[in-house]
């Protein structure tokens, strides 16, 4: 008879992990959590964490919201299952399309339900070019979005992704997708350049892009109004005003990625809200379900979706659908998600704490290790530094982070490391004296980091 073999083992055994050195993962193995209660979760020694990170930046009202339970389970019993091709559809679906027109910061007509973020830009993907074969373009099918951008790991939306590990050996990105310059000012900006003059060089940069490919083939540009896993970098003033001045010139169309910025996360309800962004199309997931249930959201306007549909009745169908999208169980989560939001003021709570956040976190610009803390509403991150003069990190990309991070996780909270920037991101519910914790919980960090590598405090 066989030994019973632990969880770690059997996850080594048979688990392939995404994200992951799947080389070092044969032999360090999993940190297996257990449950989660609010803000926190338990591994399988019993050991509770913050989760910085609400998961993967997308469980919004804490890990064990027991109305979002309550939802799953009587639509469960209703109606578990239904899907909506060939002109079927169930009232939770309707009920939530209707609710996401009705609260979107700018004019949208129509909603297509997908799994994932990764899914929904695919899909938009899709549209566009679907799109400019209605419109007799069928030349105009270029996609541009940015370095460091972070739309997804699909074939089509890792094109779109700026970062090289989601190219490296897999033949990406696909041709026709141009990725432009990162705004980030702090990395990027030359030296004595303001804010509003980087912005401008980077519009410059943008037209002269389109100039060079040619306005007649580029179809779309994908931007998140915050960069989520490119680092959390915030625009500089004036970028997105400076960005969609040209777009409208050369009619490219913009496609906002608001997987991670939208609802509340940026202390307003979207983050195109927060920056004045007027988008063609918005793409929404995790936080719509605080994480419960996997479903994303691709809202977009009449201009979008006009000639899809004409080319549609042209063609004799919309040949594009999932078996998932809409699912009547990640709708009625989402639509509870939203009712919850809405009862406690979660969006103003979120600009309110994340403020405190990052105050408290600015307040840790001294130390040693820190070069940079940018952030707004609920997100921010701290960019770490061995030399505040040149604002480099060390000889190994992300080794840095790699090491704040761990002592972090030692410390009680458990983040994420983008290279040498460590990311904040906890749910919304989280308070001003959790906040509290959270912070003094990396400042330990940074000091554990500054003593073994033997910098002085």
């Amino acid at each position: 008879m066989k030994a019973s073999r632990s969880l770690r083992d059997l996850d080594i055994a048979h688990v392939l992990h995404g994200y992951t050195n799947l080389k070092l993962h044969e032999h360090k193995g999993p940190m297996v959590i257990d449950s989660g209660e609010g803000i926190y979760v338990r591994d399988s020694s019993g050991r509770r964490y913050i989760e910085g990170l609400a998961g993967l930046w997308n469980v919004s009202l804490g890990f064990s919201e027991a109305r979002l339970v309550q939802a799953a389970t009587q639509q469960l019993q209703k109606l578990p299952y239904y899907h909506n091709f060939s002109h079927k559809s169930h009232d939770p679906q309707i009920a939530l399309a209707e609710q996401l027109v009705a609260m979107a910061p700018v004019p949208m007509v129509k909603v297509y339900f997908a799994n994932s973020g990764s899914e929904a830009n695919d899909s938009a993907i899709k549209m566009i070019w679907y799109r400019s074969n209605a419109l007799g373009q069928p030349h105009k099918k270029k996609i541009l979005s940015r370095a460091r951008a972070y739309h997804g790991v699909t074939i089509a939306a890792a094109s779109l992704t700026g970062l090289a590990n989601n190219h490296r050996s897999f033949d990406l990105p696909l041709p026709n997708f141009v990725h432009v310059g990162t705004p980030h000012y702090w990395r990027e900006a030359r030296a004595a350049e303001t804010e509003e003059a980087f912005a401008s060089r980077l519009a410059e940069e943008l037209e002269a892009v389109i100039l060079r490919e040619g306005p007649e083939t580029v179809a779309a540009f994908f931007g998140e109004p915050v960069m989520g896993a490119g680092g959390v970098v915030v625009p500089p003033r004036t970028y997105w005003e400076k960005i969609q001045a040209v777009l409208r010139k050369y009619d490219v169309l913009l496609i906002a990625d608001e997987v991670i910025c939208g609802f509340g996360r940026t202390g307003r309800m979207f983050g195109c809200e927060t920056f004045n962004i007027h988008p063609d199309a918005i793409v929404l997931s995790k936080q719509l379900t605080s994480g419960y249930v996997p479903m994303s959201a691709l809202l977009m306007n009449e201009r979008f979706y006009a000639p899809v549909a004409e080319e549609s009745g042209r063609v004799g169908v919309f040949g594009h659908g999932f078996t998932g999208g809409g699912h009547p169980l990640a709708a009625a989560v989402a639509l509870e998600t939203l009712k919850i939001m809405k009862e406690r003021n979660l969006v103003e709570h979120a600009a309110h704490v994340g403020h405190c956040m990052l105050e408290r976190l600015k307040a840790l610009a001294s130390h040693p290790l820190v070069g940079e803390v940018r952030g707004v509403g609920l997100i921010a991150a701290v960019e770490l530094v061995l030399d505040k003069k040149t604002n480099k990190a060390g000889k190994t990309p992300g080794e840095l982070g790699a090491l704040v991070n761990a002592c972090l996780t030692e410390q009680g909270v458990i983040s994420r490391n983008m290279l040498d920037a460590v990311a904040f991101c906890p749910p919304l519910i989280i308070t001003e004296a959790q906040v509290g914790d959270l912070v003094n919980a990396f400042s330990r960090a940074l000091d554990e980091a500054a003593s073994q590598l033997k910098i002085a405090l």
